[in-house]
């Protein structure tokens, strides 16, 4: 029996976590904080299974490649709003958190049809920078679950936040700027 006749199971996996998402926002939304730590936790689990299945098997899609990190990215994005709109978080926070993000996007696409082909590489700063982001929502959502968490994550992680965002932003900002300008003079 092949192996290869499992190679769906990344994606669906994937498809599974953008499933949570409309769940995860509800139990944000609903202020039931160990529901949404549970889904959030599947969430986490399906992301780390994916990514361990589609390496060791090399299971690797295009879709895969597209749809896991926007998967991602779309449950951090609803859990800095949820947590915005239910007041736990300040409105500049999710502004800047989603304008960096913004901020990247628009800038990759400026590259790409202006200048050349663009492949999206990860920096050490960007992926600082969402692990800070999973750590802090995380340790907010516990939290606020009413676990064992000291209360001044809340603060502190929002600081954090802020300046991881603003840091790697411009870091994205500087190197493919730079990469633009050399591309433009060649």
């Amino acid at each position: 029996m092949s192996l290869e006749r499992w190679r769906w199971i990344p994606n669906a996996l994937t498809f599974l976590r953008i499933l949570l998402i409309a769940p995860f926002a509800g139990g944000l939304l609903a202020e039931n904080y160990r529901l949404a730590l549970l889904i959030f936790v599947v969430a986490a689990a399906t992301d780390a299974f994916d990514g361990y299945l589609a390496r060791h098997f090399n299971w690797r899609s295009r879709f895969g490649a597209i749809a896991d990190p926007l998967a991602d990215k779309a449950l951090l994005l609803t859990a800095y709003l949820m947590l915005t709109l239910t007041g736990v978080l300040p409105v500049w926070l999710f502004v800047l958190v989603l304008g960096r993000d913004l901020l990247i996007v628009v800038g990759a696409l400026a590259y790409h049809y202006g200048i050349g082909r663009f492949d999206m590489q990860p920096s050490i700063p960007g992926k600082l920078n969402t692990f800070i982001q999973i750590l802090v929502v995380l340790a907010i959502i516990v939290l606020l679950a009413g676990l064992p968490m000291q209360p001044w994550v809340l603060e502190f992680g929002i600081l954090l936040v802020a300046v991881s965002a603003v840091f790697s932003g411009l870091h994205y900002v500087l190197i493919w700027g730079m990469r633009a300008w050399r591309a433009r003079r060649s």
